[in-house]
């Protein structure tokens, strides 16, 4: 494997940290990243071999712990960019036949058009609801680039496109 030299020879047996540039006489090899250093004996934990094998067997902790950072990222994740909100009101009562409704192409950037159009017209998205009837959620999952996780009809966005004069569709 290649090495990354700040010091001494180009053979080894130098007295320059490759990862620190500190001066030392007691270099060992060690894989950082991938690679193969000399280091002081202060950037000797950084070797990739020393973490799993000398924190005690802590490995399976360390293992859990992601496991855990994760869930709980993917958690927040998710809570910040809810796909259903859990009001299904408005579709048993307006029906969801979305073959009669069908959400057409939308352009690459069609949320960030969206809120710009919106603003532009100094509205706020509660605001632009209530002029369409439309649900605040559904212009959110809109300007959030949700439209199609959130099952929003085409009529919403021909709507949208006509009282901002903004396209969103191909």
């Amino acid at each position: 494997m290649a090495k990354y030299s700040t010091g001494a020879s180009s053979g080894g047996g130098g007295t320059t940290c490759e990862l620190c540039g500190a001066e030392s006489e007691s270099l060992r090899t060690a894989t950082i990243a991938g690679a193969e250093l000399e280091v002081c004996p202060d950037c000797a934990p950084h070797d990739d071999a020393h973490h799993g094998s000398t924190r005690g067997g802590s490995s399976a902790s360390d293992a859990r712990e992601e496991t855990s950072r994760k869930k709980r990222a993917a958690q927040n994740v998710a809570k910040a960019n809810p796909v259903w909100d859990g009001d299904s009101e408005h579709w048993e009562r307006e029906g969801t036949n979305y073959d009669d409704d069908p959400l057409p192409y939308l352009v690459s950037n069609y949320g960030d058009r969206l809120v710009e159009a919106r603003q532009d017209a100094g509205l706020q998205r509660e605001e632009l609801a209530a002029e369409l009837g439309a649900r605040e959620a559904d212009l959110l999952a809109i300007e959030q680039g949700r439209a199609t996780q959130a099952g929003v009809g085409g009529g919403l966005i021909d709507a949208i496109e006509e009282h901002l004069d903004v396209d969103l569709a191909e």
